[in-house]
């Protein structure tokens, strides 16, 4: 129920409200996804949240903890099952394929999870996340190097998930179009204004994590960098640049043969 203690880093039943409205899939990057996934027929989607990049041409399962994300769900998914990647409530690969979801970093154990999807998967386990190698790649860092310090250590490396998965992983790196429509932060990297509105920082976890003056400042030096022109000045290019090589990343993880 709202205000139980959250199952991941983050308190999605307090903080959770607007992720539909900001945080909605783009084809372009579930494309990535979904051909990750295979010939998959039945797939297990864990940390769902309101199901961003479920495949509507597959029998999907989701499993997501906070009430207040599953409340989300579009009418046409099914509701979500109420568990968290640790434990799993699923027999051993009951499914053809399993998915996460830019969720992984949020979990308690990432090792046991992982091993989680890889049990109860037969075939690929694909997972988005973030590389945090090269976060501060986005000119955001330049604004809140506390936020991009936060999301960095939250983030797990890619290595550490290819190892928890085992067998053979393929790591993915996925350009980030211009008008991508999941509000990330790399998101935005050509529409700086977006930073400005609350609620657009209120779908992005990483705001959660470092202290409000610390998001007062930020904003308030971006505001008036673009109210004087200099963000354009420092970053005019990307305006117009079509796509953004960030540090988003699909892991297709393959059982071991």
């Amino acid at each position: 129920m709202v205000g139980s203690i959250p199952a991941g880093d983050f308190d999605y039943d307090r903080h959770g409200h607007g992720y539909a409205a900001h945080r909605q899939a783009d084809p372009r990057i579930a494309a990535y996804v979904h051909r990750g996934l295979g010939a998959a027929r039945t797939v297990l989607n864990v940390g769902a949240g309101a199901g961003s990049y479920e495949p509507a041409d597959r029998q999907v399962v989701a499993v997501e903890p906070s009430p207040v994300m599953r409340a989300q769900r579009p009418p046409q998914l099914l509701p979500a099952v109420d568990a968290t990647a640790e434990r799993l409530p699923f027999d051993s690969q009951s499914f053809d394929a399993a998915m996460a979801m830019v969720t992984v970093h949020q979990w308690p154990d990432l090792a046991a999870g992982l091993t989680e999807l890889r049990r109860v998967a037969r075939g690929p386990v694909v997972v988005l996340t973030f590389d945090p190698d090269v976060l501060s790649r986005l000119w955001l860092a330049q604004y809140a190097p506390e936020l991009m310090a936060a999301e960095c250590g939250r983030m797990p490396a890619i290595g550490a998930i290819c190892a928890a998965l085992g067998g053979h992983c393929d790591v993915l790196p996925v350009p980030i179009p211009i008008d991508c429509s999941d509000g990330f932060a790399e998101a935005y990297y050509a529409r700086p204004e977006r930073f400005l509105d609350p609620a657009v920082r209120q779908a992005q976890s990483a705001w959660g994590f470092v202290d409000p003056a610390v998001q007062q400042r930020a904003v308030a030096r971006l505001r008036a960098d673009l109210d004087s022109g200099k963000w354009d000045e420092m970053y005019h290019d990307l305006r117009t640049q079509p796509q953004f090589d960030g540090a988003l990343r699909v892991v297709v993880g393959q059982p071991a043969a």
